[in-house]
């Protein structure tokens, strides 16, 4: 049976790290101090010292409009049609420099005989849309076959990858490209909610592009699996507004997020997200950072060491919540330092709410 290999990944941000800036600015929407002073105090905690954007945001502090081509100004945010306007330009850019941070990756062949390529994004839509910009940029052939993933939040790169190995498993000759590509800066909210600025403090933009065939480098893919968390659907949501698209985060995601990785922990079976073996048979834990304290409830769900997410941790803190793009970055750092035969489990929650995973080991 044909093994597929996640051969090698390119990640790319934008130029512009906002995450200070933006802090501020979104701090400064809070009418209250009882409500700045928590924002600060979460701020504080949450892990993230840099965020990036395509819109620049160097000069902004409290009482100033976003410096990003006037772009967001006080009570009159952009409307939706605006900023997917920017997303169908903006969008192709990045993912352009997450490709050429691939082909730098790889040997000289690049990305010679690409037959599949798969597009996950959540934060954008045009049509004709990022796969036939990429795939005219790139000069893919005619008859290459497209797959556009979308809102699945911040998990959709593991059904990315998942049908990357469906494709590979079926045709051993097969070459899938795989980019995931996010610009959450494209919604930012005005508003005084504190729970809605607080989700929003954690986001940014970014991308990867990753290669996917039986080519025996990289990282083996093993099975993946899923699991939908009962009564969980209002807990992660994306919809979309006149303003762009407005997500929320409920304070109790991380709860359930460790009490169903408890549950998970403490069953045995196939079928369970543990597949039936112990904890300390993962060598490796490609975790999607979506917020210091998601991780903080994998650590606990799962009794994980102290010290087990600390590649994610690293991400989270370097770059923020890039949605589906973020653990794409991980896996890319255990490419990089990730022992031979090393055994390894990814995962990554999204709306639904879902938990989505796959094991890996690292190629010898």
């Amino acid at each position: 049976m044909t093994v597929s290999h996640l051969n090698r990944i390119g990640t790319a941000i934008p130029d512009h790290d906002i995450h200070a800036p933006i802090t501020e600015f979104m701090r400064s929407m809070l009418p209250e101090q009882r409500t700045r002073l928590i924002f600060d105090r979460m701020a504080e905690r949450s892990g993230i010292a840099h965020r990036h954007s395509f819109m620049r945001a160097d000069e902004c502090s409290e009482g100033e409009d976003v410096n990003a081509g006037s772009f967001y100004r006080r009570g009159n945010f952009p409307g939706t049609g605006a900023r997917m306007a920017l997303y169908e330009t903006e969008a192709l850019h990045l993912a352009k420099r997450a490709v050429a941070a691939l082909e730098r990756e790889g040997p000289p062949d690049g990305l010679t005989g690409i037959t599949h390529l798969i597009v996950a994004s959540c934060t954008g839509f045009s049509a004709p849309g990022l796969d036939l910009q990429l795939a005219a940029h790139l000069g893919l052939r005619a008859d290459v076959q497209r797959t556009m993933i979308g809102l699945m939040g911040c998990s959709a790169a593991v059904p990315a990858l998942r049908a990357a190995d469906q494709v590979v498993r079926a045709d051993p000759l097969a070459r899938v490209l795989v980019v995931n590509l996010e610009l959450c800066s494209l919604h930012l909210q005005e508003t005084s909610d504190l729970n809605r600025l607080l989700s929003l403090m954690l986001f940014s933009d970014g991308a990867s592009a990753a290669v996917v065939s039986a080519a025996p480098t990289g990282i083996v893919l093993q099975d993946f699996l899923s699991l939908i968390i009962p009564d969980s659907q209002d807990l992660i949501t994306w919809r979309m507004g006149d303003q762009g698209f407005a997500m929320h985060l409920s304070g109790q995601v991380p709860l359930r997020i460790a009490q169903t990785l408890g549950d998970e922990r403490a069953q045995a079976g196939d079928s369970r997200l543990l597949r039936g073996g112990p904890v300390e048979d993962v060598e490796l834990w490609a975790v999607h950072p979506g917020g210091r304290s998601v991780l903080d409830a994998v650590e606990s769900g799962l009794e994980l060491a102290p010290d087990a997410l600390a590649v994610s941790r690293r991400v989270l803190h370097n770059y923020g919540n890039m949605s589906s793009a973020t653990v794409m970055f991980v896996l890319q750092d255990m490419l990089h330092h990730g022992s031979p035969g090393a055994r390894g489990m990814a995962m990554a929650f999204g709306p639904g709410m879902v938990v989505e995973t796959f094991r890996f080991q690292m190629a010898g």
